[in-house]
Parts: C-alpha cells; structure tokens; sequence
C-alpha cells in the first residue's frame, strides 16, 4: 500500500485537524473540492462531486490537507449523495462551530440525472 493510500484508509474524521483562528475580522474561506468520489449504496456504480465549502469562522479554521483527506476517504465508500453532503456539513459544524457555513455538492450526472445538494446554516 503507497503512503497516500495508506493515509486516506487510517483517516479518522473525528480526529480532523483544526488551527485556532487569529483573526478577528468577519472574513468568508472558501474551499474547493473537484474530485469527490464515492459509491452507489444501490448499484455500486462510482459517483463523482465537486464540492464547495463556505465558511465564515469563529475560533477555528479547518487545515486543508485534513479537509482533502476527509474527502478522499469517500472513495470506497458506499454512500448516498445527500448522506455524503449531510455528514460533511454535520463534521465541519461539529469541530469549526462557524459563524457561517454553507456547502454544495454538484455531483456528475449519471443515469441522466444531475443531482445538487445544497446546505445553508442561514436557512436552518
């Protein structure tokens, strides 16, 4: 097994790496992430995102190797797009607390269907 693998199947999310923010200012980060994949909990089939995280942050901020990590640890998973979307979102809310968050996962079409899972912490 090469390290990157080696990486993404001993990945904890609970575990997810977060730095204190030293920034006092109202400031938005956002993140994108081309290469979702995950599998059919159905068919098995691959499905592919890009996801997009918006966040404003409080006291923490995610670090970025850890949000890839979390992500690509999806690959061999047998997931449905919206469990997928609510985990993600329901993770970065948990260990960021953010002012703000918001994310978007724009999964390929497959089958003819486009699918688009959006998630508003402003609309809860």
């Amino acid at each position: 097994m090469r390290y990157g693998e080696m990486e993404v199947k001993n990945f904890n999310p609970e575990e997810i790496e977060v730095w204190p923010n030293r920034n006092d200012r109202h400031y938005t980060i956002k993140i994108t992430l081309p290469e979702f994949s995950c599998l059919c909990p159905r068919s098995g089939y691959p499905d592919y995102a890009t996801v997009y995280i918006e966040y404003v942050p409080s006291s923490l901020v995610v670090e970025l190797k850890a949000i890839k990590l979390y992500i690509n640890s999806f690959r061999d998973r047998h997931v449905s797009h919206e469990d997928s979307a609510n985990e993600i979102y329901d993770l970065l809310y948990k260990k960021l607390s953010p002012k703000e968050l918001y994310l978007k996962m724009d999964f390929n079409p497959r089958g003819n269907v486009h699918t688009i899972i959006e998630i508003d912490s402003n609309k809860n």
